[in-house]
């Protein structure tokens, strides 16, 4: 593995006003073989790369330092030229660039300005591509994260054994000679070290391959395994500090009386064992403190489920609320600078895509983002007091910082007017920028990220969208959203991504000012999403559809059909619930339902009990948890039962397994589309 060259030279960006023509630094090297030799002048140099290695797939992004560098140079690791969108200029002495793909070991960093080959240098062994890459490469320091492990050479056998950090990580499929999946071990926080050894003794050893962090980002839960045969294993553990919980009590069964019934031990797994359990079987997770959850018809062999702590003063020692949201303490940070296309002179051109204000009210600012989860969430301004503006100017291009969570990401940067006579502040984009593998650890700075302020926001697209078949209840509107993927990594938002219309819409929805699928956003895509709401607040009914995408922008798109409203007959409104049976009723029309996802709320929401079924059941049965144990039950009361029908998966070819079910499709960001009602009982 190659080393690291410190460049010990700070380069200062010269405005355009203060450019007098004067030449660049220029690094030197050491001197001749003799002694008293003075330096040896290199104009064109490269010293060093940050950081040195990386996955064989691409994707690093790293820094490069040398000497020598001109607005149109080019980077090659290895023999592979890096894209021209991934290569940011920064200066002559420092380049931005995200790795290209490569093959395992050691690989020549070179750079040349443009087709000058006489500027052309290289430093040896500059970057290590590994052996190896887990993806996600994060996961919860209480572990249970199923990786996938891809190697690039076929050494994958049924005796390979993987460690994490000196310990094991179990072995749970051999998908091919160079893929496999394991389940991660405990750990602590931090960077760890991957190995791999084969049933040869052969080892595959990386470090820095996979990062504990103090959350359940990287294990979902939900359904696994092989079919049925007389056992479920069920681990339960807590959604907000990812710890086992000892002493829950599992059921397996559609009646509190019938039930095979278990406790979880201190590891938060509990064996149900039955030559009675047939192919399928209801498995109810319950304990005091903790919100139920019961998976109607399971038909694999595992279940994991992480249960939300009941925040009540009476559910804590000496009246201590429970932990929830994660954990304090394991923030991050990112600090950089965003730099805009330099002229042929490397001088800085900065808000050059932004129009100058027409008032004392409006200012140029920029801010920066991470990635949204989900392309339905709302856009939102961070303070005003993290603006980016043109006095922000650094050495080479405008300083932000940005408080984070830790883990591997991308971020955004929107740039444009604010005017700042309204309030809240009226901000509207002209340009933007993207990078990505921006890598933070917990408690953690990542320092000297630059962003690429290179893409105007001129482009046009149109979404058709008709809705659901309306109720006297509703809904009486539609929302039309507009966001770019940016491969699996999440959705850059814009503030006109967002546009509404009472039912029926007199024609499509036009988002004018987007970006074009250039630059940093090349392999991005446009997906549109439509929610038919009821009410200016977006209430239920509704139904929303969505995960339409396109590469193509000025065009009108259509983002597909509506799932029908779902009708809860039983129990009756305002009637009294058996505690034990749901009758539902869904219309023809739109898509067939792949989940149905019922929570049903006591004590204004203090305690809310899951049941999650395929498909769309016209009758559920669930086991009455009173009586199992009192401490369980619902608050008693009133009630509000909040009813799903889901299409789940953002693929429409890729069909639905009920079990592979995982966490992330419990929640509408892992749905293609759904419906959802309220409707009220008493307990």
């Amino acid at each position: 593995m190659a080393g690291v060259a410190c460049l010990p030279t700070t380069t200062r960006r010269i405005p355009p006003e203060q450019d007098d023509g004067g030449l660049p630094p220029i690094v030197v090297d050491g001197g001749g073989d003799a002694p008293g030799d003075a330096p040896m002048l290199k104009p064109h140099a490269v010293l060093g790369v940050d950081p040195p290695h990386g996955p064989f797939s691409g994707g690093t992004l790293t820094a490069i330092r040398g000497n020598g560098f001109a607005s149109g140079a080019r980077v090659w690791f290895g023999g592979n030229e890096v894209a021209s969108e991934l290569v940011l200029v920064l200066d002559p002495q420092r380049l931005q660039v995200t790795s290209p793909p490569g093959t395992p070991g050691p690989a020549d960093v070179s750079v040349q300005n443009g087709d000058d080959a006489s500027t052309r240098s290289t430093l040896e062994g500059g970057f290590s591509y590994d052996d190896l890459y887990l993806e996600p490469a994060t996961g919860p320091t209480a572990g249970g994260t199923l990786v996938t492990i891809h190697a690039e050479s076929p050494v994958f056998d049924d005796g390979t054994n993987v460690e994490i950090d000196q310990a094991p990580c179990a072995v749970e499929e051999i998908k091919s000679p160079s893929e496999l999946t394991c389940r991660t071990p405990s750990g602590t926080p931090g960077s760890k070290r991957v190995e791999v050894t084969d049933a040869a003794g052969e080892t595959l050893d990386v470090l820095d391959a996979f990062t504990y962090v103090v959350d359940n980002d990287g294990f979902q839960g939900g359904l696994s395994g092989d079919p049925i045969d007389g056992q479920v294993q069920v681990l339960v553990l807590d959604s907000g500090a990812s710890d086992a919980i000892p002493g829950a009590t599992v059921l397996a069964g559609k009646s509190a009386a019938s039930a095979v019934v278990s406790q979880t031990d201190g590891f938060g797994t509990a064996l149900l064992s039955s030559p009675e359990l047939g192919s399928t079987v209801t498995i109810t997770v319950a304990k005091k403190c903790f919100q139920p959850q019961t998976f109607v018809d399971v038909p694999v062999d595992k279940l994991t489920v992480f249960l939300d702590p009941v925040l009540s003063p009476d559910c804590g020692d000496d009246g201590s609320i429970p932990v929830g949201g994660g954990t304090p303490g394991k923030g991050a940070s990112v600090t950089g600078q965003l730099v805009w296309p330099l002229d042929g002179e490397l001088r800085q051109k900065g808000f050059s895509n932004v129009p100058p204000p027409v008032s004392d009210d409006v200012k140029q600012v920029a801010y920066v983002f991470r990635l949204a989860s989900k392309p339905t969430d709302s856009f939102s301004l961070p303070s005003a007091v993290s603006a980016v503006t043109p006095d922000s100017l650094a050495d080479v291009g405008y300083e932000f910082y940005l408080s984070t969570s830790p883990g591997n990401f991308t971020l955004y940067a929107l740039a444009g007017l604010e005017d700042r006579s309204h309030s809240p502040y009226v901000f509207t984009p002209y340009a933007m920028g993207l990078t990505r593998g921006v890598a933070v650890e917990p408690n953690q700075t990542h320092s000297d990220v630059f962003i690429n302020v290179d893409v105007p926001l001129d482009h046009a697209l149109s979404v058709d969208a008709s809705g659901p078949t309306p109720t006297p209840r509703g809904p009486d509107r539609i929302e039309a959203d507009l966001a770019i993927q940016v491969g699996n990594e999440g959705y850059v938002l814009l503030p006109n991504g967002k546009l509404t219309s009472l039912l029926p819409p007199s024609g499509p929805f036009n988002f004018v000012g987007i970006p074009p699928l250039a630059n940093s956003l090349t392999g991005a895509r446009y997906v549109a999403t439509a929610r038919a709401v009821t009410g200016s607040a977006g209430g239920t009914p509704l139904s929303a559809v969505g995960l339409f995408a396109t590469v193509t922008d000025g065009r009108t798109i259509g983002v597909g059909s509506f799932v029908e409203l779902p009708v809860l007959d039983s129990p009756s409104s305002g009637a009294a619930w058996d505690r034990a049976t749901f009758s539902l009723e869904h219309h023809a029309g739109g898509p067939k339902p792949d989940l149905t996802l019922i929570d049903v709320g006591s004590g204004n929401g203090l305690l809310t009990w899951r049941v999650v079924a395929p498909g769309a059941p016209d009758h559920i049965e669930v086991p009455d948890l009173g009586a199992v144990d009192p401490d369980l039950a619902l608050v008693g009361g009133p009630l509000a039962i909040d009813v799903h029908f889901a299409v789940v998966g953002a693929d429409p070819t890729t069909p639905f397994s009920y079990g592979e079910l995982t966490g992330a499709e419990l929640t509408p960001r892992g749905w293609r589309a759904y419906a959802e009602d309220v409707f009220f009982a008493t307990y």
